[in-house]
């Protein structure tokens, strides 16, 4: 594991002189106003996370603001669907028990809604990788038709007659001007902050639990078998591999490939990250495999040969019954009980 490494978002600003400030205050229009700056901590044995908050300093009041918005359903067409609908906090921020998720006009989505945490580390998003900033990303569910299906300009004329909006703007930007990239800020700052790190698994991992003899189990055959692409600690190496899913008539998705046009990236999608596994079936990027048991054994039976097929995945990995009881009882270990509680995370009253 890596060393303890720890860095701080938005406590020191510079002056235009070049004097050092503590406090978070800023000037706009000739007024002055007062943010209050939020640690972003990596937990220990974590990577340097991607983004950084760099231009957009974590504060309580963009916080507070991006958590408004991401349970406000008026960021749809129908006010119906705010982000929150496809991503429940109980389910790790996933859709729980929905092989698609639910979108504008009964409609469904393409794909299976993966938990939201852990962003800050992500190079590129979505199963495909088609976004590469975390900033934008939620322009995609926004603006998607099967989706959200609003435009921009409809969710600001909306914002600009909520007086609550109007002072949450000026709290966090300076002034009540409600504009989509201070709207797509907010929303960062609040997801980037879904940070989820204190499973057993973790604790374990900080000499604060032990494992009884069949999560020890379960994890052996983890590392033996599952590591090379679900890295610790994120449980994912971030890469995007063909693992021999076939492809479905019906929603025709071929991953990847859709973003890149190479025909070598067909069927190809990201490796997903494995922390609270347990809450977020049903699995796979299509939701085809209801249990965990059924997305395991995928692997030691179920590989359907390709052309981009994974060559670790070439002859499956076997794996026997008392093999996936063991691998399950690990993979249990990293749902993080205090992460899907986390009031902080939840929807404000």
């Amino acid at each position: 594991m890596a060393l303890k490494y720890r860095w701080t978002i938005a406590l020191i600003f510079f002056a235009a002189a070049g004097t050092l400030l503590v406090n978070a205050c800023k000037k706009t229009g000739g007024s002055e106003y007062r943010t209050h700056p939020v640690s972003f901590v990596v937990p220990d044995g974590f990577p340097d996370p991607v983004y950084r908050f760099e231009g957009n300093p974590l504060t309580e009041e963009g916080f507070a603001l991006g958590r408004k918005l991401f349970y406000d359903g008026r960021l749809s067409k129908d006010n119906n669907f705010p982000c929150a609908s496809c991503h429940q906090q109980f389910a790790a921020f996933s859709t729980f028990d929905h092989q698609l998720s639910h979108g504008f006009n009964n409609q469904f989505t393409k794909r299976n809604a993966p938990g939201l945490f852990n962003m800050a580390w992500l190079k590129e998003m979505h199963w495909d990788g088609g976004i590469n900033h975390i900033e934008v990303q939620p322009l995609a569910p926004i603006t998607a038709p099967n989706e959200m299906a609003e435009d921009i300009g409809n969710i600001i004329a909306k914002l600009e007659q909520d007086k609550t909006y109007r002072d949450m703007f000026r709290q966090a930007f300076g002034d009540e001007n409600i504009t989509s990239q201070r709207m797509l800020l907010a929303l960062t700052q609040f997801v980037a902050s879904l940070v989820s790190a204190d499973s057993k698994y973790d604790r374990m991992k900080k000499g604060r639990a032990v494992f009884n003899e069949s999560e020890k189990e379960g994890y052996r055959i983890f590392q033996a078998r599952c590591a090379s692409c679900h890295t610790e600690p994120l449980f994912t190496d971030l890469s995007f591999r063909n693992t021999g899913l076939e492809l479905d008539g019906y929603l025709m998705d071929y991953g990847r490939m859709g973003i890149t046009n190479n025909p070598a990236d067909s069927l190809k999608f990201k490796v997903p990250s494995l922390r609270n596994v347990a809450l977020t079936a049903p699995y796979g990027h299509d939701g085809r495999f209801t249990g965990l048991s059924q997305a395991i054994g995928h692997y030691s039976g179920g590989i359907a040969p390709s052309a981009t097929l994974d060559p670790s995945l070439a002859g499956g990995i076997p794996l026997t019954d008392v093999e996936i009881f063991y691998l399950r009882e690990f993979l249990f270990t990293l749902t993080d009980s205090s992460f899907i509680r986390n009031e902080r995370f939840a929807a404000p009253d």
